[in-house]
């Protein structure tokens, strides 16, 4: 990805780190790119907290802070807990994947991690359908689940993300500390893909049999 004018959604963010090798083989796993989303979305936990919610042990939730933490991904919050219980927190809150050379020089860490954040992507969307049912209507109405076939140039694509990411700007971020939020927010999670299907067959004629 190129670099971006500085919003809260890009690289440029105080708050936002972009991957080099070190960072991307921390995270090619996807109980810590799960891990990192938590602690973002949630603020400060502990590792019996977080295995909770990831329906793992604490020890395997204590393995994988530790390999963030020695990253940089996330730190020890040392105003919380106790000698017994240590508290952890999100170093940033957002990740880019921002060199375009490193899928050449880490191939196997940089799929691993893409296919971390897919997964993790597919449990959100399958997460909210299992839920719809038991949605007040309101939020059942505003839910949207839509795909469009566009034919693009790499130039008109990249035009795309940047319009999109545009339009998210200008709405409220979903923080831990997030103020000002009407009483009937929640949170909501909007996943854009620009996939190209480079592999795609030419649709044949119409007037071929």
């Amino acid at each position: 990805m190129p670099d971006h004018a500085e919003t809260p959604y890009s690289p440029a963010a105080q708050d936002a780190v972009v991957l080099d090798a070190k960072g991307l083989r921390a995270l090619a796993h996807p109980v810590r790119v799960q891990v990192v989303g938590l602690l973002r979305k949630h603020g400060p936990s502990t590792a019996t907290r977080l295995a909770e919610l990831l329906n793992i042990n604490s020890g395997a939730a204590s393995y994988h802070l530790r390999r963030l933490a020695a990253a940089g991904f996330v730190e020890e919050d040392t105003g919380r807990g106790n000698a017994r219980e240590r508290w952890w927190r999100a170093a940033h809150m957002s990740t880019w994947l921002n060199d375009p050379d490193l899928i050449e020089r880490e191939p196997e860490a940089t799929l691993a991690y893409l296919q971390s954040v897919a997964a993790t992507h597919t449990l959100r969307v399958q997460r909210a359908i299992n839920e719809l049912q038991t949605m007040p209507p309101a939020w059942r109405d505003a839910t949207d689940m839509s795909d469009w076939g566009l034919r693009l140039t790499p130039q008109e694509a990249t035009a795309l993300r940047e319009e999109l990411w545009a339009v998210v700007t200008r709405h409220r971020r979903d923080t831990p500390e997030a103020g000002g939020a009407p009483a009937d927010a929640e949170r909501v999670t909007v996943i854009v893909h620009i996939l190209p299907e480079l592999d795609t067959s030419a649709a044949p004629e119409d007037d071929e049999r």
